[in-house]
C-alpha cells in the first residue's frame, strides 16, 4: 500500500513515520483490488465501485495499520465534526476526532482538502472542499482542541494552478475576509477564477488561532498527479484516497 504521510515535526526522534505515536497519512490510488475507473486503492463505497474490492481495500488499510476500528463518515460537503466511536455506524459528518488510542479517524477526498490535526493526546481530521471550508468546518473540528498548540497538516488536494471556482465563490471568501482576495487569480475563462484552497485553509486556521509555524503541508496537486492520486476534476468517475490519522499505544 502506498501512502503520503503527514510532513509535520516528529514527536518521536529517530523513529520512521509509521512508528510515531501519531500516524497521519493520505493513501494514493495505487496498488489495490479496484478495477478501471477506480483502479486500484479506492475507499469510497459510494462511487459506484464494487463494493466488495472497496471493503477488500478496507481492510488492507487496516492491516496495514494494525488496527481493527476506524470512523468512517458519509460526507456531505458540511461543517459537522463527530467524536470518533468504536461500531460500525458511519455517521453524517465532514469531520471526526477521538481522544483514544487503536482508533483511526478518516475522511475521504479526490481534489478536496483533508487537514489533519494532532493536539496533546487528541487528534482529528477533516474534508474541506470549497463549501466546507467557507462555511467553517475547519472551526468547528478545532472547537476540540487547543488551537494555540494544534499541529496541522494539509494533505493532497487541488492546486492553485487549476482550481477553478465562480465569481460568486470568490466574493463569498471575500465577504468573509478580506485578505482571502490574495488566495484568487484571473483564470483565463472569462469571468472565472483560479482558487488557492491550501492558502484558503491557512487564512482560516490562522483566523482561527493556530499558530502559522504550526501548519505543514500544501505541496500536492492531485489534478495534476493523477496518476498517483484520484482526481473528481479530472475523471469525474473515480475513487476515493483516505486520509487517516490514529494514535498508536506506546
Amino acid at each position: 500500500m502506498n501512502k503520503v504521510f503527514a510532513n509535520w515535526p516528529k514527536l518521536q526522534q529517530g523513529l520512521s513515520d509509521e512508528s510515531q505515536e501519531i500516524v497521519a497519512f493520505t493513501t494514493t490510488r495505487l496498488s489495490g483490488n479496484s478495477r478501471p475507473p477506480f483502479d486500484d486503492f479506492n475507499l469510497g463505497l459510494h462511487v459506484g465501485d464494487d463494493p466488495q474490492a472497496v471493503l477488500d481495500n478496507r481492510t488492507e488499510l487496516l492491516n496495514n495499520c494494525a488496527l481493527q476500528d476506524a470512523q468512517w463518515l458519509e460526507q456531505v460537503h458540511g461543517i459537522t465534526c463527530i467524536k470518533s466511536a468504536r461500531n460500525s455506524l458511519v455517521p453524517v459528518a465532514d469531520a471526526c476526532w477521538s481522544d483514544e488510542t487503536e482508533l483511526a479517524c478518516v475522511v475521504m477526498t479526490a481534489d478536496c482538502l483533508p487537514v489533519a490535526f494532532r493536539q496533546g493526546d487528541k487528534i482529528a481530521v477533516a474534508h474541506a472542499g470549497w463549501r466546507g471550508l467557507l462555511n467553517g468546518v475547519l472551526e468547528n473540528t478545532l472547537c476540540v482542541l487547543d488551537a494555540a498548540t494544534t499541529d496541522i497538516w494539509l494533505g493532497p488536494a487541488i492546486g492553485a494552478q487549476v482550481f477553478e471556482v465562480g465569481a460568486e465563490v470568490r466574493e463569498q471568501f471575500i465577504d468573509h475576509d478580506a485578505n482571502s482576495e490574495a488566495a484568487f487569480i484571473p483564470s483565463d475563462n472569462s469571468g472565472k477564477w483560479l482558487a488557492d484552497i491550501y492558502q484558503l485553509a491557512k487564512l482560516r486556521l490562522v483566523a482561527a488561532g493556530v499558530a502559522s509555524q504550526h501548519i505543514y503541508g500544501g505541496d500536492y496537486c492531485t489534478y495534476t498527479d493523477h496518476e498517483r492520486f484520484f482526481s473528481y476534476r479530472c475523471n469525474a468517475i473515480t475513487g476515493r484516497m483516505a486520509t487517516v490519522i490514529y494514535r498508536r499505544k506506546v
